[in-house]
Order: C-alpha cells, then sequence, then structure tokens
C-alpha cells in the first residue's frame, strides 16, 4: 500500500502540496550523502513514484530504501520497460516504481532468478 513520508514532502514553492491532497506530491529524500527528488501520484487505479537524482540514475540500494519507504516490503511492484513506442524521458536520470491498485502483479517463482 502506498504511504508517503510527510516529513519530506515539499511544502512551498513550485512543486509544494499538503497532506489534505493525500499521496499525490513532491518529496526531498534524503539517503546517505544524496537528496532524492521524488514525486508521487494515485491516480488512474496505479500508485506511481518517480525517483530522480541530479547527477545519476538512482541504483538498485538506492531504488529498494526508496520502495519500502513509499510502500510495504511485502508489497511488489514493478519497474516497466516500455515499447520504444512508449517511451516518455522527461528526466534523464529517472527510474519509476508502479502498482496497480485493482490486481496483484504476477509474480515468477523465485527458483528462475536464483537460490535461496
Amino acid at each position: 500500500m502506498l504511504k508517503v513520508p510527510e516529513e519530506y514532502r515539499v511544502k512551498s514553492g513550485q512543486l509544494a502540496s499538503t497532506a489534505e491532497i493525500g499521496n499525490n506530491g513532491c518529496f526531498l529524500v534524503p539517503f546517505e550523502s544524496y537528496t532524492f527528488t521524488v514525486i508521487v501520484s494515485d491516480g488512474m487505479d496505479w500508485d506511481h513514484v518517480s525517483v530522480s537524482l541530479n547527477n545519476r540514475t538512482p541504483n538498485w540500494k538506492e531504488m529498494c530504501f526508496i520502495k519500502e519507504l513509499f510502500f510495504g516490503k511485502d508489497d511488489c511492484v514493478v519497474q516497466y520497460h516500455p515499447s520504444e513506442g512508449e517511451y516518455v524521458n522527461n528526466h534523464e536520470h529517472c527510474l519509476h516504481l508502479w502498482k496497480s491498485q485493482k490486481v496483484d502483479m504476477p509474480v515468477p517463482p523465485s527458483i528462475l532468478v536464483g537460490i535461496k
């Protein structure tokens, strides 16, 4: 289930929002020596979290941190690789996490990834 850390919500300036609009908004999230810009929305039956840094793309460890901050440990969220005709790239160093609000995401058996 999507959740937002209110302490990191941007409350002034162009990307400002308040808790009154729910999970939607921009959040500046510190992690180690970086601060992520995270934009969250929950419209059209999808929970969406975009994560970016100014100078590089977030790595696996950082995306795991963001996933657990904005979703539950037992939630399955995905990063899509759409067909080329559907590409949208508004920020060179941005990745997206998605979770359907209507259906559980299918997940392959873990043995197909490797041995636990």
